[in-house]
């Protein structure tokens, strides 16, 4: 199973980097077989600018995961502790195998009525084909 991910383009670059081995998001996929995920890169980008594949998902309270994983969480502390604000879990993927997309995607054109996910959506298995031939 594949999904998308909206992501801001300075955290898509920190996951191209290496700096950033660690996704955090407050909630997560209900499916337990997604093995890859896709960026969408929003904002002025608009593109899919990448793919990485699944590794550990830790599931925590916000102050556990910036304890444990801080180091390689390619965000601010305030920017974290921000985007967590409210929450009493959080969920911390693990970052394997990040690749960019050469050149970036444009998923208006190659998915048809494309619509960026708020936060992530599901990817049919024609959708996920169809990206991983930017890879």
């Amino acid at each position: 199973m594949n999904v998308l991910f909206s992501i801001r383009p300075e955290y898509a670059n920190e996951i191209f980097s290496g700096r950033k081995r660690y996704e955090f998001r407050r909630t997560i996929f209900k499916k337990t077989d997604v093995s890859t995920i896709y960026l969408y890169a929003n904002s002025s980008i608009r593109r899919i600018v990448g793919r990485f594949d699944v590794g550990t998902i830790y599931q925590e309270s916000p102050s556990n995961l910036w304890r444990t994983f801080h180091e390689n969480a390619g965000i601010a502390r305030d920017a974290f502790f921000n985007y967590y604000d409210g929450c009493t879990l959080g969920y911390a993927i693990e970052i394997i195998n990040a690749r960019a997309a050469q050149p970036h995607a444009n998923p208006y054109s190659l998915l048809g009525t494309f619509t960026p996910p708020q936060s992530f959506c599901y990817l049919t298995d024609d959708q996920a084909q169809i990206l991983e031939s930017h890879f």
